[in-house]
């Protein structure tokens, strides 16, 4: 045999590893976790997918046999989260509306009782617009 052949014949010889139960207990945990996925686990340690199941099987609650199925975030809690959050901004416009209001009913009240109009003279200028606007409207 030419040393070519000899060294890929042990190259693609298979060894025996042995890995520790914490190591072994710590990547199942991890695949639990959904922190790595089986078959990266299998492709990162070059481990087989038999024995990553074996790992799986002994050190955690998954049984032999049995589907596990993962129900992810379903469309219907997706919405509920939604309508709640569209409550919640409705709510927050809602006091923000209140706050308006309140605050042009103490302009009116204050221009009222110091004879001249407070919104006019500390309005900004597209505020004054609409206020001439609603003083023709009361004058005709």
């Amino acid at each position: 045999m030419s040393k070519k052949t000899n060294k890929t014949l042990q190259l693609e010889r298979k060894y025996n590893r042995n890995f520790s139960e914490d190591f072994k207990k710590s990547k199942v945990r991890d695949l639990n976790a959904g922190i790595i996925q089986l078959k990266d686990l299998c492709k990162l340690y070059g481990i087989s997918r038999t024995s990553a199941y074996n790992w799986l099987y002994l050190y955690s609650e998954v049984e032999k046999g049995v589907k596990t199925v993962t129900q992810m975030e379903s469309e219907e809690f997706k919405t509920q989260l939604l309508l709640q959050k569209v409550a919640e901004l409705e709510r927050a416009v809602g006091q923000k509306q209140l706050e308006i209001d309140y605050l042009q009913s103490c302009l009116t009240v204050a221009s009222d009782e110091l004879g001249y109009d407070v919104k006019k003279k500390h309005a900004p200028p597209h505020w004054n617009a609409c206020a001439k606007e609603e003083a023709k409207k009361q004058g005709q």
